[in-house]
């Protein structure tokens, strides 16, 4: 990775670095340090073994460790992650992930690996299977509903709670958001999927539980994202952006309660209304 240019060291956060850059404003032109969002290769190991590389921002990777391991079925259980070492290297960052014998990871074949890197845009680059790809969680047992007056709250902090793209503008966030509205955990992340990772792994170290509350992302709502708030037992997922059809198709059948286009003045629901608080309706969505 090329060295970071120089600027203040308390005006930048991790996966934040400066670049210089020529600025034009109002007719003139001056020379700047930009803070920059981070990209780099990271590279997933378990137990030695190479499974894939992703393209993330090079901050919470412990938490992105558990995240990803777990959303993609590597491992069943938080537990079965024994330990995760950080290893800087020229090419980028290689995670070294310690994990149990009984975790599914150690079972698969060389042919699982992941051939192509995962890209910071995408969730699913490299699988080589349809059956890789198309892996139905199974619908939540015990569903959680939510007030829409919290969801309008939570929309209403969510930028100044997302420390990394005020500073560089790139990044995507994904929020868990209690039922009275207040946002309690947030990573964020180049890619939205990587974000998503993140919190989840982050709220499984921190022992938070998934089931009262939903989760709140800067983003669209693809199938990957869906499909790991799925795994993650997250009920209600919000997207800031639009949701893809098959992610709508996999929310109707896991049983996830999916918004799209959240402002605080409206938004659209795809799939379990019923589960909003004070958005009653006798329409039913066929």
């Amino acid at each position: 990775m090329p060295e970071s240019d120089p600027a203040p060291a308390d005006d930048l956060l991790p996966g934040i670095v400066g670049r210089p850059t020529l600025r034009w404003r109002a007719g003139e032109r001056s020379t700047v340090i930009d803070r920059i969002a981070e990209e780099v290769p990271v590279a997933m190991r378990y137990n030695g073994v190479p499974f894939s590389v992703m393209m993330a921002t090079p901050a919470d990777l412990e938490d992105f460790a558990l995240g990803f391991s777990m959303s993609e079925g590597l491992i069943q259980h938080a537990s079965e992650l024994l330990g995760v070492e950080v290893r800087p290297c020229i090419e980028g960052i290689e995670l070294y992930m310690r994990v149990a014998h009984t975790a599914p990871v150690t079972s698969l074949p060389p042919a699982a690996a992941r051939g192509l890197p995962g890209r910071s845009g995408c969730g699913l680059c490299g699988a080589r299977q349809l059956e890789d790809v198309m892996r139905m969680p199974p619908p939540l047992e015990s569903p959680a509903t939510y007030p829409v007056a919290s969801l309008r709250f939570a929309l209403a902090s969510l930028g100044r709670m997302q420390p990394l793209n005020t500073l560089a503008g790139s990044t995507h966030a994904a929020a868990w958001v209690d039922r009275n509205g207040r946002i309690v955990l947030v990573r964020e992340d180049v890619g939205r999927h990587n974000a998503l990772d993140k919190l989840a792994g982050a709220m499984h170290r921190q022992s938070l539980s998934t089931e009262a509350g939903l989760v709140l992302i800067s983003s669209r709502a693809s199938y990957e994202m869906v499909s790991k708030a799925a795994h993650a037992g997250m009920a209600i997922v919000a997207a800031v952006s639009a949701p893809t059809a098959l992610a709508i198709d996999l929310a109707k059948a896991a049983g996830i309660c999916l918004v799209g286009f959240a402002r605080q003045d409206g938004f659209n629901v795809y799939a379990h209304p019923e589960r909003l608080l004070g958005f009653e309706t006798d329409t039913p969505l066929c």
